[in-house]
């Protein structure tokens, strides 16, 4: 089935609330945390809910506007559809919930359904369904129609012209899925027993109502698969947009003669997925109205406010009255302080700061201002090619991006095929630049060329420079050198033959290439496909917000374990641990390992223990009687001064804890420590890490904003301060001089922080911050280009509205079209 567009999708349910939807059954939950067995009793119509609520919540979660739906029930006591309006009959179908995009209070109104008492016919609904989705998309015919139908089957149909519905959905293409409770599933497996016949005879219809659709539009299942399947990981493939570039190589205006250029589209391969965000709470105990009622406590979401003050004792400190640096102070709104601070500070409001930079151990006021761009053209360049052999996957930054000739151009499509085909051949890589629009920054990647039946392209990822890679040198793991220089072939840290040997024979035992099922042909497929392996983090996160969601109490409803296919491969499997069992033992007795006893943590003169570690009792080393206790110096290069110029090492007194140097002389042999060579432990020279640029106080800095802004929202407490902070590191970084370098950088900041303050209600923040980055953008000196920029995004980058905060259940005091005047002024 091919990819769909990312939301742009219209899904119609069809909920039976018919008599028989009000029976009562057992559900088994989640066990308890002795591991007992838990049920819960709901009815038909409860369980089914929580199918719809599921996939409501899906919708609800991706936050995309274009992804909508609508609820309409059968066997309702009244009738209220658009059909029944026009023509008559069709009664007892209810809209219950107009199409729109859903949001919580959707969920919440599907809560109120209770079964009624009368039955309703799913054909009758269908029809409804039909019809009240062709009517809200008669304007927007390329989107995609679902319905789904939610019944038990026990209440009669009227199949009567049933094949005219039928040519009706192949002809708007739409995907019919049938959810049934306790219907038959060979996959499951389960059949029910003493079915009725009424309910029999409609299974056996929905199936042949399903198979009438064209190829992949009709799909029909039991309730306990769907739920179940609801939970299992899966990857969203959905459709990329295409941006339009021109693919050149040679210089096109030195020598045209000799270079080609041609128009390809760009759109994406992969895109990284993300774990949802959190809100942190704190709970206040409240009394109730009268004194005997019970106190209760409210929860309420934690806020902070920042304040800017000047230090004056370190100004004083620091003899300097000039040099006036600026300390943020975060506060909780709604949390008195323990104390007062005592220092002599100051408060500044915001707007008498000036934008500084740091110079050595001073920072320089810098006006606004711009500094000259950096003329750039839209394209991609191909500055030259290397053998595939040399490219490092380790190397690449970003995700993947297709390159693939424009479809309408027969001329471009020819040439572009001939290097790709070339390239392949070649068995080389192309060095490219890339430049999405005119005059935004260049990035450098490598297209790779990629061969399919009837299809040739190029997949490009970004590279980084050599600055950019820190390059490591470690000792050599077989090659020990003497403080002589004398080149040692024999010692304990150097493996023998037989070592090498059993190590060999391990590995190759713990292969997992040929550890999986077997094939037709009968031979071993690999037991790790990385297509099928999961982020647990991302799908268990996502699973226990679902289940939140829908679920009236967690302690009657607990969260269920994760699906089987999040956890296949967290453990080996049996068959490579049963092979490789006699390899393990060779190697344990070759290497003469053995387990080192625990050893009792030392004391420090505060009363402090040192933490154990959760696999302290699993280090295994070769360990002869009781540490010895050596001086640092013993291990450094000897001095040409000799012994006497050794210095002595310290009294125990004077340590608090233990030195590396003793752990490190208990890991040495005690022929070595006599008077063999002494040889140093090998460590790294650590480099200096790229500095982050956070202002003090600030928890976002300017070098990586958005990735600064990622980090702290996955903490979830500090959602408020790293909102404010980002807002501010944008209006410096725009303007800043060579701001134009980092536009595409900033316009992805200001997506992702205004779906956050959106997301999470955060909506004022996000309206000030645009109101002061335009103030900012249009002054005198101000970065215009880039308000320009922001303009061509049109609404969807503006303030947020009154109507879009009330989707998401928030308030905005901004009107639509308030919103809509802002961007374009």
């Amino acid at each position: 089935m091919p990819a769909e567009r990312a939301g742009y999708t219209v899904t119609v349910f069809l909920v039976d609330i018919s008599p028989s939807m009000g029976a009562t059954r057992t559900v088994r939950q989640a066990p308890g945390p002795n591991g007992e067995p838990r049920s819960v009793e709901m009815t038909n119509l409860e369980w089914a809910l929580q199918f719809v609520k599921l996939k409501i919540q899906e919708m609800i979660f991706h936050g995309r506007k274009t992804e909508q739906c609508g609820v309409i029930v059968f066997g309702s006591e009244g009738t209220d559809n658009i059909v029944n309006e026009k023509h008559g009959g069709y009664e007892h179908v209810s809209e219950y919930i107009p199409i729109c995009t859903p949001s919580a209070r959707t969920l919440a109104k599907l809560d109120e359904l209770e079964p009624s008492e009368t039955a309703g016919d799913a054909i009758d609904a269908l029809i409804v369904g039909i019809e009240t989705q062709d009517d809200y998309l008669e304007r927007k015919r390329t989107w995609t129609r679902k319905i789904v139908i939610v019944t038990d089957g026990a209440s009669p149909l009227e199949i009567e012209d049933w094949e005219a519905t039928v040519k009706r959905m192949s002809s708007l293409t739409i995907s019919l899925t049938v959810v049934g409770v306790d219907f038959d599933d060979d996959e499951l497996p389960y059949h029910e027993e003493s079915k009725p016949a009424i309910k029999r005879a409609n299974e056996s219809f929905y199936a042949q109502l399903v198979s009438a659709l064209p190829e992949n539009l009709g799909l029909m299942g039991t309730l306990e698969h769907a739920l179940l399947s609801l939970s299992s990981p899966n990857i969203k493939e959905t459709k990329s947009a295409l941006m339009s570039n021109i693919l050149r190589l040679g210089d096109v205006e030195v020598r045209g003669e000799e270079a080609l250029e041609m128009g390809v589209r760009v759109a994406k391969c992969t895109s990284l997925a993300r774990a949802g965000g959190w809100k942190r709470f704190f709970g206040t105990t409240v009394k109730g109205v009268d004194e005997e009622d019970e106190r209760q406590v409210v929860f309420r979401e934690l806020k902070k406010r920042t304040e800017y003050v000047i230090d004056r004792a370190q100004l004083e400190s620091d003899g300097d009255g000039d040099n006036r640096s600026v300390t943020l102070a975060d506060f909780d709104e709604d949390e008195e302080q323990d104390g007062k601070d005592d220092r002599p500070i100051e408060k500044v409001e915001k707007e008498q700061l000036v934008r500084g930079y740091k110079y050595g151990s001073t920072y320089v006021p810098c006006p606004d201002g711009q500094f000259l761009k950096l003329q750039t053209r839209q394209g991609i360049d191909i500055c030259g090619f290397f053998s595939r052999k040399n490219f490092n996957r380790s190397h690449p930054l970003s995700e993947v991006f297709y390159v693939f000739a424009t479809p309408t151009s027969a001329p471009d499509q020819i040439a572009f095929s001939s290097i790709v085909q070339a390239m392949y051949e070649k068995g080389v890589l192309a060095i490219a630049r890339m430049v999405r629009t005119d005059g935004t920054e260049p990035k450098m990647g490598v297209l790779s060329p990629i061969v399919w039946p009837k299809v040739d392209l190029l997949l490009w990822v970004q590279m980084p420079f050599a600055d950019d890679i820190r390059h490591y040198t470690f000792p050599s793991l077989t090659t020990l050198t003497s403080r002589t220089g004398e080149r040692i072939t024999k010692h304990p840290y150097l493996p023998n033959e037989e070592q090498l040997e059993a190590m060999d024979r391990f590995i190759d035992d713990m292969d997992l290439s040929d550890a999986g099922e077997k094939d037709e042909k009968g031979d071993r497929q690999p037991w790790f496909d990385p297509r099928l392996s999961y982020n647990p983090a991302i799908h268990r996160t996502k699973q226990a917000l679902f289940h939140a969601a829908v679920v009236p109490d967690l302690a009657a409803y607990p969260l269920p374990p994760p699906h089987p296919e999040l956890t296949k491969y967290f453990e080996p499997p049996k068959r490579v641990l049963k092979r490789a069992r006699q390899s393990l033992e060779a190697c344990k007795e070759a290497f003469k390992v053995k387990e080192v006893p625990k050893k009792a943590p030392k004391a420090r003169k505060d009363g402090h223990v040192r933490a154990a570690d959760e696999d302290e009792d699993m280090i295994l080393l070769d360990r002869k009687g009781p540490a010895r206790k050596r001086p640092d110096a013993q291990i450094s290069t000897p001095s040409l001064a000799g012994p006497s110029q050794v210095p002595k090492k310290r009294a125990a007194s004077d340590s608090e804890t233990e030195t590396e140097s003793e752990d490190e002389g208990s890991l040495l042999p005690k022929a070595v420590s006599k008077g063999g060579p002494s040889l140093p432990t090998p460590t790294a020279s650590p480099e200096p890490e790229l500095d982050p640029q956070r202002a003090p106080g600030r928890i976002i800095g300017s070098t990586f904003p958005l990735k600064d802004f990622r980090v702290n929202l996955s903490r979830g407490d500090v959602v408020t301060k790293a909102v404010e902070d980002m807002g501010t590191v944008i209006r410096e970084i725009v303007g800043r001089p060579f701001a134009g370098r980092r536009k595409d950088e900033m316009i992805e900041c200001l997506r992702v922080l205004r779906a956050t303050c959106l997301k999470e209600d955060e909506i004022d923040a996000w309206n000030d911050i645009m109101k002061g980055l335009k103030s900012d953008c249009s002054s005198e000196t101000g970065n215009k280009a880039f308000w320009s920029e922001l303009k061509k995004l049109g609404r969807n980058i503006s303030l947020i509205s009154s109507s879009e905060a009330e989707e998401v259940g928030a308030i905005s005091l901004v009107p639509e079209s308030v919103a809509e005047a802002f961007i374009q002024q």
